[in-house]
């Protein structure tokens, strides 16, 4: 959608706030093909802002542009510690580059022309309907298949993990009590290694399936890491329960087997999903894996 298209989106109907949530956001394909990022992620939130800026230029009040990011943009941490809103950034892939690009535009915005803005950085999420390029829902349906399941490295990379109903709920607190101009990072206290992940996947689906306990681990194939892979990855989301009152409300063990029953009880959709082009796709990605 260019940018002639979103003016006049906003012409027409005088939208009062923006939410843009819009965005290539898988790593791998980013090292496939930078460019959809930089076009998407950056020139996007480029042409969003502008048409946004255009419209709202005579009255600002109670306007609202909300991008949410990812905790991507802050680069690595080590074995302690957590990052924070000042958490200078230091992207190491395409993907993060370019959210961290189009967080700096969107600061800029606000710095300069007075946009009414907030960003929020958000760390991984899981649940239902997420398209099985991510982890979780790949892994699922290649034990529903027996296919295997491609581990980077040994599996030992850490990440921060929220079930999408609560950054649901993160986004609308955020979007009616954030203040202008500031950024609020979204995070589940709830740091996995990706095999310990994994393996409590596959304790899961064997169950549900009906299988012998311990039957899917044989499915586990480690692949040559992933370039520039961050090893870990923790949110401190001490901003965001003490200045407007949100923390997590779904636990681990009950929003993981949730969002395992859900993929199981809507096969036809994951089928559908990973036909045709997707082939090509997981082809690309892990064929000669």
């Amino acid at each position: 959608m260019d940018l002639v298209i979103k003016f006049n989106l906003f012409q027409q109907y005088q939208f009062e706030a923006v939410i843009h949530l819009a965005a290539e956001s898988h790593v791998d394909r980013s090292i496939a093909s930078p460019l959809d990022f930089i076009y998407t992620n950056i020139v996007g939130t480029a042409n969003l802002l502008n048409a946004a800026r255009a419209i709202w230029a005579d009255n600002m009040n109670d306007k609202r542009f909300y991008h949410i990011s990812t905790d991507e943009v802050y680069g690595a941490l080590g074995a302690t510690g957590a990052f924070v809103e000042t958490t200078p950034y230091a992207p190491h892939s395409p993907y993060s580059a370019s959210k961290a690009s189009s967080d700096h535009l969107v600061r800029a915005y606000h710095d300069t022309f007075g946009m009414p803005n907030v960003i929020s950085n958000c760390s991984n999420n899981y649940g239902p309907n997420q398209f099985p390029e991510k982890l979780i829902p790949l892994f699922i349906n290649n034990i529903l298949h027996n296919k295997p399941l491609p581990v980077y490295g040994q599996g030992l990379n850490v990440r921060d993990w929220l079930y999408v109903e609560d950054h649901a709920k993160a986004i609308d607190v955020i979007f009616h009590k954030g203040k202008n101009g500031e950024t609020y990072n979204i995070g589940g206290n709830n740091e996995w290694k990706n095999i310990d992940l994994i393996k409590n996947l596959i304790q899961i689906m064997d169950e549900e399936l009906g299988r012998p306990e311990g039957t899917s681990l044989a499915l586990i194939t480690y692949v040559k890491d992933r370039a520039g892979h961050d090893l870990r990855y923790a949110i401190d989301a001490t901003k965001l329960k003490t200045e407007l009152g949100w923390e997590p409300s779904i636990k681990f063990t009950e929003g993981f087997r949730l969002t395992v029953k859900w993929y199981l009880n809507n096969e036809q959709w994951l089928k559908n999903v990973t036909s045709g082009n997707y082939q090509k796709y997981y082809e690309a990605m892990y064929g000669n894996r």
